[in-house]
């Protein structure tokens, strides 16, 4: 009977959550796709045809990355809460060097957002994982994973070239840096890790109830102002200062690879902003793709709290690198 119980309450608490999350999502588009629709003409009323711009090259990003968000936070949320980390050691190769393409591999499957990367990582490590394969993972998996590879189809429509080139181009950096750890990584440029017992998330409904407000309010403001920086830049920048770095390859990627950092776009939106870099080389806006999931402020603080700032430091400096590296060569290749 208890168990009966509690199966009852926990389809009950389902189903309100599903509505929930399915009207807040939808009121969240529908407020967004009229701001995006009135907000530019009441610029342009109360002040210049440029706010007007901002206005919609703003609300555009916005409204096309909300849906993929909402996906990828309620994916990330029930893998945090239902799939246990011992799946992950016991699926993968003891050799650190084989369980590196399989953990960077398994992001395809077993998607999560950048902020619930790094604490996933961590758990796996103190479970006995590999720190490779535990890092391989905690780059690869919001980075290829389904909601980012559609988010980016959609972004760039009949342009598959971009989407095999964003998933080359992050799954390798991602195996490249676990490759990279086995041959110089060094145990004391992490904590002391602890063994045993279970990791500090909570499980089960109230777990995935948790972790899905987290990661969506917190994702959410990131994109948030990373469509206004996106507008801004769009709308403030002169086209002259562009030119200086659009008319040569190298300074272009070199810049979205910066800006990567800054924007702190959440990987499941990360797209729809790179889509509107139109002055910007198709090789240069992939390496915005690869870098951000990857190196940014917020992953660089959420790496110095969990795993310290002398592993920060290095991982974050030596994976923007490579990423800036593999996103040049699968550019030339597909691109």
């Amino acid at each position: 009977m208890e168990n009966r119980g509690s199966l009852a309450d926990g389809a009950r608490w389902v189903a309100r959550t599903s509505v929930y999350v399915v009207v807040g999502g939808i009121a969240l588009i529908a407020i967004a796709t009229v701001a995006s629709v009135l907000g530019p003409m009441l610029a342009i009323d109360v002040a210049t045809p440029a706010m007007g711009a901002w206005w919609t090259v703003f609300t555009a990003v916005a409204v096309q990355g909300i849906p993929f968000l909402l996906l990828g936070t309620v994916v990330s949320a029930a893998i945090g809460a239902f799939v246990p980390e011992r799946v992950f050691s016991r699926v993968l190769p003891r050799r650190p060097a084989l369980a590196v393409p399989v953990a960077g591999a398994a992001g395809v499957v077993l998607p999560g957002c950048e902020c619930a990367s790094v604490p996933v990582a961590d758990s796996l490590m103190r479970r006995g994982v590999a720190p490779a394969a535990a890092l391989a993972f905690l780059l690869s998996a919001p980075a290829i994973n389904p909601v980012v590879l559609v988010a980016t189809s959609i972004a760039f429509p009949g342009n598959p070239a971009m989407v095999g080139a964003r998933l080359v181009a992050s799954l390798a950096t991602a195996v490249v840096m676990g490759w990279l750890w086995v041959r110089f990584g060094k145990e004391e440029w992490l904590p002391r890790r602890r063994t045993g017992g279970k990791g500090g998330s909570p499980r089960g409904w109230g777990g995935f109830r948790d972790g899905l407000q987290h990661d969506f309010l917190h994702a959410g403001g990131f994109l948030v102002l990373g469509a206004a920086a996106a507008a801004t830049f769009n709308i403030l920048v002169p086209r002259s200062v562009l030119d200086v770095f659009t008319g040569s390859p190298w300074m272009s990627v070199l810049l979205l690879a910066v800006l990567a950092v800054v924007l702190c776009v959440c990987s499941e939106a990360d797209a729809f902003v790179a889509a509107s870099l139109t002055g910007f080389s198709p090789t240069a806006r992939l390496a915005f793709m690869v870098v951000g999931p990857m190196v940014d402020l917020k992953l660089f603080a959420l790496q110095t709290g969990t795993f310290g700032r002398a592993f920060a430091v290095r991982f974050s400096s030596v994976t923007w690198v490579v990423a800036v590296t593999s996103s040049v060569l699968t550019g030339w290749w597909l691109l």
